[in-house]
């Protein structure tokens, strides 16, 4: 006979207390909830940010017919001590960055410190971009928005002072989708690819048909409800394809290597564990008793540090940092 079926993971007694502070201090979602106006409720200026050579503000080209992007350059010091562009005579990585927010919420400032702290850890250049949001604009606008800018990166690496084979992508929740759905779009274009991705608890199904969305759905900060409403105003009505929901792309071999941060007591856990269980290359980096966007809090949670760390030391691995060569060039 089979036993019981185990108990859910629960929170650490400290991501419990900061995931019930976050969980008051953010809009209730629903129906009737206006999404600029939660952008404006949720606004905080970046404190505390690593000291970086440069950090810019420009655009570059959207897609065919679409707005110009914005984008956030952080350039990090390097050797000797004190000047700015990583390793003597040597092109530096690229990691191009998606930001989270359920393709609804958030921008360049509300991860402007994760931005900040994967350019001083990993010494690559770090290029954060601000894609267009739904629903004023609808999938799949957030996607080829995510698509141009890798291209523009390629394109542009050498006027960065990077090396366009060393291009990594990275995303947290919606930002991971994006940065999956870069890589399964490059390989079936038969271009230039990323060579790493680096993937926090990302976004990939909108089914949110999995035995952690129905464990963590309520009382873990993010919840079931809160996910269909992003996936709601991100798809607009329309049916999802592959393109939006990396979970139900048929065919994920030849991706490049990937790492996927996750949080035990997530509701979007079970997902991104179906999509890596399905990729030749994947290392995943559990963190116990966490929640969804634990990974912004290092001052708090001695977990988050640790995923921190290892997501830079497995950066500067892939990438080939530290004057070693990237694995597989």
């Amino acid at each position: 006979m089979n036993g019981p079926s185990p108990a859910p993971a629960v929170l650490t007694p400290a991501a419990r207390a900061l995931a019930d502070a976050l969980t008051a201090g953010f809009p209730v979602l629903g129906p009737g909830t206006d999404a600029a106006a939660v952008r404006r409720a949720i606004a905080r200026p970046p404190a505390r940010l690593p000291a970086l050579a440069s950090v810019t503000d420009r655009t570059i080209p959207g897609p065919a017919g679409a707005p110009p992007l914005p984008v956030r350059i952080y350039r990090p010091y390097g050797p000797p001590h004190g000047r700015a562009g990583g390793e003597p005579g040597r092109a530096l990585p690229l990691v191009l960055f998606f930001h989270g927010g359920g393709f609804v919420l958030c921008g360049l400032d509300s991860h402007d410190g994760l931005c900040r702290l994967l350019a001083a850890g990993t010494g690559a250049v770090v290029v954060s971009v601000d894609y267009r949001l739904a629903p004023e604009h609808p999938a799949p606008a957030a996607v080829r928005d995510a698509r141009a800018a890798f291209d523009w990166a390629v394109r542009h690496a050498a006027s960065l002072g990077c090396d366009p084979a060393r291009i990594a992508v990275a995303g947290d929740s919606s930002g991971g989708n994006l940065a999956t759905s870069v890589c399964l779009a490059a390989r079936d274009r038969g271009g230039p690819r990323p060579a790493a991705q680096l993937l926090v608890y990302p976004a990939l199904d909108p089914r949110l048909d999995t035995a952690s969305m129905r464990d963590f759905g309520e009382g873990h900060f993010l919840t079931a409800a809160a996910m269909r409403w992003y996936w709601e105003r991100y798809l607009g009505g329309a049916e999802p394809t592959a393109e939006v929901a990396p979970a139900l792309a048929e065919d994920t071999g030849g991706l490049p290597p990937a790492l996927l941060v996750e949080a035990e007591c997530d509701p979007l856990r079970d997902e991104g564990r179906a999509y890596a269980a399905r990729l030749d290359r994947v290392e995943i980096h559990r963190a116990r008793g966490m929640f969804h966007g634990f990974i912004d809090f290092a001052d708090e949670l001695p977990e988050a540090a640790a995923a921190q760390e290892h997501a830079v030391a497995w950066l500067r691995e892939r990438l080939g940092i530290d004057g070693t060569p990237a694995p597989g060039t």
